[in-house]
């Protein structure tokens, strides 16, 4: 049905097994979003943050400190700001403050913005406490947020979360910057009813889908028809050279192109250096980078930005090193998660390191390291078909008291307990491991597309895979196929560089980070890439995985 739609029939292939059964959910076009109207309490969202406008109330917006939240902030602000409300932010240090709309967040918002009124961005479903304080001291909250809520929510004023209970719009994956962006689209509308603006008045909130883009691809939610126009949008728009001052400079300083944007480009250049900023230093550094309209400033924010990042990889390398040698006698087959905890780590960068322990050994993984007075902090990742939220959620009801806070979605989630609770923690994490995971699962799974046909090689089938949106959930093409191995060396002792025959044609092809030899014929799962050398573009092979054939 895709081909007869006009689809290629390489790409309608890859679009039928990723679940795509419709032309019109490849539609990247604006108007075929999910309106907003299908977010519960979106609307009385709309109607109090109107009146709020128009009664002159003063706003402080509290954001999450990662590069959702970031972005959330400053779409929140820009957005706010441009239908004529009073508006700041605060970003809580993580060190001192934790995550989320604490009392102690909202002390000290009240002593140093006294708000009227408090929005969470990407943070707030969880805040019970938080909003009760707000509430003891006069002050409403309004909650944008995505996380999974728990079985108790916030007083709050309103709270716009697509996981709230009853809440019906269909793409339960909006990042936090998602909702903000159509909490604004709502306010918007609810200021056009009210003959505030028209449309040829109205704030322009297309502007913002940059920092839309940048924040959904960052966050690793799930690719959905609804989020591939979001990301579509933004990529567009930074294509065209109309992004932000601080997105530009993020660009400049990653050394990539903003012409040929790409999700890859915003998830592993542009993303981790925003939140290098909230995971060693002060994420107000990565806000302001993203509200600055000042090109010489957003320049000098993102080389320190840049600056900041080398240090966590620095950091990262030595905690993975450390998380190797506690790991020396983990036997993959006797166990079915990874807890670790060491005293010297950064609290700011063992989610990364979680990430890179998941990838090596494939298991639920969580690291921690120590906060104040007795308290550790854990950051989890974890592999499909095992639910990390739910699985914290049921070791704090079968072992009550262990875990002091917690909370998260199903591959990442965080918690905070008592140091001396470590132990008995990795052991009830591994008993709900070993209750849940079949061995099957434990294994990883390389899902390829299968053979490519030899006329695609090509770099206008490249490009024309480069117009899609892949990403998180929507995986891009891997494809698989048995070449014989012609040559093959080592490159900068750290990558295996290959040339592969098929059926009479040869390939070059790379193997990033790995150095074992391969034997003379191959199956090889790869991707296509385009490799620019002495202005001449070739095809080239990335190789994701091979075994002998």
């Amino acid at each position: 049905m895709l081909r007869q739609g006009g689809v290629h029939p390489v790409l309608a292939r890859v679009f039928a097994s990723r679940g795509l059964l419709d032309v019109r959910e490849l539609s990247s076009e604006l108007s075929a979003l999910i309106a907003p109207a299908g977010l519960r309490h979106i609307d009385q969202a709309a109607v109090y943050l109107a009146d709020a406008i128009a009664a002159h109330k003063k706003m402080t917006i509290v954001a999450d400190y990662d590069c959702d939240g970031a972005t959330a902030c400053a779409v929140a602000l820009r957005g706010l700001r441009a239908m004529g409300a009073q508006v700041d932010f605060i970003v809580p240090n993580r060190f001192e403050y934790g995550y989320g709309l604490t009392p102690e967040i909202v002390e000290l918002t009240a002593r140093e913005k006294n708000p009227d009124i408090i929005i969470t961005v990407d943070n707030g479903i969880a805040s019970i406490d938080g909003v009760a304080e707000a509430n003891r001291r006069g002050i409403d909250v309004v909650i944008t947020d995505h996380h999974l809520p728990a079985a108790t929510l916030p007083a709050a004023r309103v709270i716009v979360n697509p996981n709230q209970p009853e809440c019906g719009f269909p793409s339960k994956h909006l990042a936090g910057v998602g909702v903000v962006f159509y909490v604004l689209l709502a306010l918007r509308a609810e200021l056009r009813r009210r003959g505030v603006f028209d449309a040829a008045t109205q704030p322009k909130l297309d502007h913002l889908l940059d920092l839309v883009a940048l924040g959904t691809v960052a966050d690793v939610v799930k690719l959905d028809a609804n989020n591939r126009i979001l990301v579509a949008q933004g990529i567009k728009r930074m294509r065209a050279g109309r992004m932000h001052p601080g997105v530009a400079a993020l660009f400049r300083v990653a050394g990539r192109e903003s012409r040929t944007a790409s999700p890859f480009d915003l998830g592993f250049a542009l993303g981790p250096r925003l939140n290098a900023a909230g995971r060693l230093d002060d994420m107000s550094l990565g806000i302001e980078c993203l509200v600055t309209d000042d090109e010489g400033r957003a320049w000098a924010i993102a080389q320190q930005l840049n600056e900041i990042n080398l240090k966590r990889r620095e950091i990262e390398a030595e905690m993975q090193d450390t998380a190797l040698l506690h790991l020396d006698d983990f036997q993959p087959t006797a166990s079915s998660t990874i807890a670790v905890f060491d005293a010297g780590w950064h609290q700011g960068v063992i989610g990364i390191v979680a990430s890179r322990l998941k990838e090596k050994f494939f298991r639920p993984t969580i690291t921690f390291a120590p906060g104040q007075d007795g308290w550790i902090k854990g950051s989890g990742r974890s592999i499909p078909g095992f639910h990390l939220r739910d699985a914290l959620d049921l070791v704090s009801k079968q072992v009550p008291g262990l875990i002091d806070k917690f909370g998260g979605h199903a591959m990442a989630a965080g918690l905070t307990m008592r140091a001396e609770a470590f132990d008995s923690f990795a052991a009830a994490f591994e008993a709900v491991g070993k209750a849940w995971l079949t061995e099957a699962q434990l294994e990883r799974i390389v899902e390829t597309d299968g053979p490519l046909e030899d006329a695609y090689y090509t770099n206008d089938f490249i490009e024309l895979m480069a117009g899609q949106v892949w990403g998180q959930g929507f995986a891009p093409p891997v494809f698989c196929d048995e070449f014989r191995v012609v040559s093959q060396r080592i490159l900068k002792d750290r990558h295996l560089k290959l040339l592969l025959e098929k059926n009479g044609k040869r390939y070059d092809a790379i193997w990033f980070g790995h150095t074992d030899a391969m034997g003379e014929r191959a199956r090889v799962a790869f991707r296509l890439d385009a490799n620019e050398y002495n202005g001449v573009t070739k095809v080239q092979l990335l190789v994701e995985h091979a075994e002998p054939a």
